[in-house]
């Protein structure tokens, strides 16, 4: 079963990395500041480095969701990671940019209720993980409108077709800054859940990521980044607001540098959420209108309902695992 784990938990790092793939590229890719083939080459590779760089992430999914390895067999973690990646998997279908963190966090709250009920819950850090899920792409709406704010005053009385052929340039840069910082948060969720299963299993003596398991996760993020996915791609790039180098710049800035913030201070962020609130910051900046709003709506509605749609389809996967096992 520990095995079936770290299987599924490589599974859910793979599909995160496709699903996920546009938050890295999107706006480059919508721009044409680079060819899908290079932004996902590139992409794949800055996601593997971010995912080797820090460990800290893994600590506060693996310790701040339970009160203690105690609470967690393996049928908690089958099951919360099903409900992960067969969320992830319908979104992805959908074309929705949904949350990997919510969708793993909602798991593992629905898994360990149905199994050991609330006092097996850790619910101070939830709290702060759930917080930092919800303000992140807040934060990201309002500074990605301050940074588009900051380039139209700078660079809105040169030549528009001038600007925009040089941060072409600069959204290279930007958008490997976002896949770095992508890889650097996101990877670090599996790695978590390998080694909380690894401890509560008794193959490890306390809460530290083994460095196989960090090599095995930031190759099953590179490989699932690689494999690209071209339907959240569209609804990123294009769907949410008509970008333009400029604004694609600054969205990736914006969000490379509130995501890596966050992997230093050890907390999960959604970084679809992030990704997706930055553009609609930047699009704000330039005229409220311009931003398709009921697009928008949609992509609110998948992310209010994941935590507890995952935990209700997690809490049935782990009453079924108990029949069978």
């Amino acid at each position: 079963m520990i095995i079936l784990i770290i299987i599924l938990a490589l599974m859910f790092d793979f599909i995160n990395g496709f699903h996920d793939t546009a938050n890295a590229i999107a706006t480059s890719v919508s721009t044409r500041a680079m060819g899908p083939r290079t932004a996902i080459v590139m992409a794949a590779f800055l996601n593997f480095c971010g995912a080797m760089y820090s460990t800290g992430v893994a600590h506060t999914i693996g310790s701040d969701i339970v009160k203690s390895a105690a609470h967690v067999d393996e049928r908690i973690l089958i099951a919360a990671l099903f409900s992960s990646i067969l969320w992830n998997l319908f979104t992805w279908w959908l074309a929705l940019p949904s949350s990997s963190s919510h969708a793993l966090v909602g798991g593992i709250i629905g898994s360990v209720l149905i199994s050991k009920g609330a006092v097996g819950l850790n619910f101070f850090g939830i709290g702060k993980i759930v917080l930092s899920l919800v303000l992140s792409p807040i934060i990201g709406a309002v500074t990605g409108c301050i940074i588009m704010t900051v380039l139209f005053f700078v660079f809105g009385r040169l030549n528009p077709s001038s600007i925009n052929h040089k941060f072409k340039k600069m959204q290279i840069v930007s958008a490997a800054m976002m896949a770095f910082s992508h890889g650097s948060n996101d990877a670090q969720k599996s790695m978590g859940i390998i080694t909380l299963a690894l401890l509560s299993g008794g193959y490890i003596a306390v809460f530290d990521v083994p460095i196989y398991v960090k090599i095995m996760a930031a190759t099953a993020m590179g490989c699932g980044t690689a494999f690209g996915g071209w339907k959240i791609i569209k609804t990123v790039g294009s769907k949410i607001f008509k970008l333009e180098p400029i604004s694609g710049f600054a969205a990736d800035l914006n969000s490379s540098l509130i995501i890596f913030s966050a992997t230093l201070m050890s907390l999960p962020v959604s970084t679809t959420h992030v990704v997706s609130g930055s553009i609609m910051g930047v699009g704000a900046a330039k005229r409220v209108t311009a931003v398709r709003w009921g697009v928008a709506k949609q992509m609110a509605v998948a992310w209010v309902l994941t935590i507890p749609a995952t935990a209700l389809v997690a809490s049935i996967i782990y009453s079924f695992l108990q029949i069978v096992f």
